[in-house]
């Protein structure tokens, strides 16, 4: 068990006092003859510190986290909407051989949204979504019935017997919840 309290935090410096060398990379050590000799660690009562599970400090650097066990591969997680969506638009206004800013201008949103909303970099609203669609000849229903489509398709390619859910449904409709 640590010497120190359970409420105390532990103060270690960013940098070495003047006159030390700078440690090395993290994975190299030092021979015992050329490493640093460090003071104990001063310590600070915090009014509200939660007890640490950590390991205690050693001689050669700050206390490491304590060991978690290693959960096991999680399965692949399922693409984000604003990720299909986006890759829809880009692909459509590609087909069409339409520049950004052209799109962006029939549908009155500004040419850098638009492009973070096809990189999937913002979470567009259903006007913008739908301003888009109808600036590409799409209705909005179009837009997601084909992100809809490129979710199932990526999904049942992870999915072992390429089931579309966990319980299998035959159903290959379109929810969306406001």
């Amino acid at each position: 068990m640590s010497e120190q309290a359970p409420n105390e935090a532990r103060v270690i410096p960013l940098r070495p006092p003047a006159g030390r060398p700078p440690a090395t990379r993290p994975g190299r050590t030092r021979p015992a003859s050329e490493r640093p000799r460090t003071a104990a660690p001063q310590t600070v009562a915090p009014a509200t510190a939660a007890p640490t599970t950590a390991a205690p400090a050693t001689a050669l650097g700050p206390p490491r986290p304590a060991a978690t066990p290693q959960a096991p591969a999680a399965a692949p997680r399922e693409p984000l909407w604003r990720d299909l969506v986006g890759d829809v638009l880009r692909r459509e206004r590609l087909a069409q051989e339409r520049t950004l800013k052209d799109v962006a201008d029939a549908a009155r949103i500004s040419m850098p949204y638009l492009s973070e909303v096809e990189r999937g970099r913002k979470e567009a609203s259903s006007e913008v979504l739908a301003a888009a669609a109808h600036a590409l000849g799409l209705g909005l229903g179009d837009l997601l019935s084909l992100a809809q489509g490129e979710l199932v398709r990526l999904t049942s390619r992870r999915v072992p017997g390429g089931s579309r859910g966990r319980t299998g449904a035959p159903y290959d409709g379109l929810c969306l919840a406001a």
